[in-house]
């Protein structure tokens, strides 16, 4: 929900949509842990002096909110968060030996972003990104970029996301104002990242003006059901900002080089991928995103106290279940849980009660028959662990 009180493009998620947003962290979060990633987490805001170290301040400054003076100090709702992980790198010396070096967060940021471009949860001024940055070598460069991309495309299968398309976002040369002015360093990032992508065999088209105002980038882009084409996933790569941190490792021969950064996000802002979603399965979830799982309709009162009972078994194994007790006839309540698009309703009158099992339904109507409890439970333990895209009977 919105809430002009609480201000323009600042989203609320409820329970059920929470529900969603914390099985993608999860999700997320789990995939780069496997991969080496380290999670951290820093403040929403920076000083001022911070993001005029990174170069946002002159180059960003208008889609940031405006400052705020705090004990003599000056402050700004961080728009991103790279500035606070190359500080993180900064606070101890690094060998070779420590790079590649992976710093994840689902972090909280902000941007202005004008009443008119506002849209919901897929753009709002107050988001989450699924962010990292990868601090490598020059010889790391082409790895790091291809298990990003692996991961980026993994993910998409995961979500049965097929429709998209790769760009190469490029500077523009003669805007001196929007990017970082150093020719050598622009050509050399756009030529090894244009040659990383060629190397690894992506299809990707140039577009000039693209690129983040430090570094050219991969962007992944979607096009909603809804609106115009945007990007999902991004990888960025990044020569300026070690440099203006004054960033170092020490080498194999002993002496100090700048790390090249990688920033990337693979889910994107995880708000702009539940819209994503929900536009592309109108509210259908495969069974592990669902926010309701399984829905409980007991026939009669008589049943009541065996669909209780019904619920705890399904909570043990942390199945998010509801329980529809109200005094309502079960085709009503059978098609009232299909409008909400819950994964699979559990019928129980006398028969059921009597024999210890229960009626299973899908939300597309597909009667699976009595069975007991335990059966049930498999099948939707196995479809959450495999997070499959389709819900046992509908295959």
């Amino acid at each position: 929900m919105t809430d002009e009180l609480v201000g323009r493009g600042m989203p609320m998620f409820l329970p059920k949509g929470y529900t969603i947003w914390r099985e993608l962290e999860d999700y997320i979060r789990g995939k780069e842990l496997r991969l080496g990633y380290q999670h951290v987490m820093t403040p929403c805001v920076g000083t001022v002096d911070l993001y005029k170290t990174s170069g946002h301040w002159d180059h960003y400054k208008e889609n940031m909110f405006p400052a705020m003076e705090v004990d003599d100090e000056t402050y700004v709702l961080r728009p991103m968060n790279c500035p606070h992980h190359m500080r993180i790198y900064a606070s101890r010396p690094h060998s070779y030996r420590d790079l590649p070096l992976r710093i994840g967060e689902i972090a909280h940021d902000f941007r202005y972003e004008s009443s008119g471009t506002l849209k919901g949860i897929e753009r709002g001024r107050h988001f989450c990104q699924n962010d990292a940055h990868l601090f490598v070598t020059p010889e790391q460069i082409k790895d790091e970029v291809s298990k990003v991309c692996d991961l980026i495309f993994d993910c998409y299968k995961d979500f049965g996301i097929t429709d998209y398309r790769c760009v190469l976002s490029l500077r523009d040369p003669a805007d001196k104002k929007k990017y970082h002015d150093d020719d050598e360093m622009w050509n050399n990032a756009e030529a090894a990242l244009r040659e990383v992508l060629v190397e690894l065999g992506i299809d990707f088209t140039e577009e000039i003006g693209e690129a983040a105002f430090y570094g050219p980038k991969l962007d992944v882009n979607v096009r909603p059901a809804v609106g115009a084409e945007y990007t999902l996933s991004t990888c960025q790569l990044d020569f300026c900002l070690p440099m203006k941190f004054d960033l170092k490792y020490i080498d194999k021969d002993g002496s100090e080089k700048t790390p090249v950064v990688l920033h990337r996000a693979i889910l994107g802002s995880l708000d702009r991928f539940m819209a994503y979603l929900i536009e592309e399965t109108m509210g259908e979830f495969p069974l592990w995103l669902s926010p309701v799982q399984a829905k409980i309709l007991p026939i009669t009162d008589r049943a009541h106290e065996y669909a209780c009972k019904v619920a705890e078994e399904l909570e043990k194994e942390n199945i998010r279940v509801e329980t529809d007790l109200r005094n309502e006839k079960i085709g009503y309540k059978i098609r009232e849980a299909q409008m909400q698009k819950i994964p699979y309703m559990i019928v129980i009158g006398d028969k059921e009660v009597e024999e210890g099992k229960i009626a299973v339904r899908t939300r597309h109507g597909g009667d699976k028959g009595a069975m007991t409890v335990d059966a049930f439970l498999d099948q939707l333990c196995e479809m959450r662990r495999t997070r499959a895209l389709k819900l046992w009977g509908e295959e």
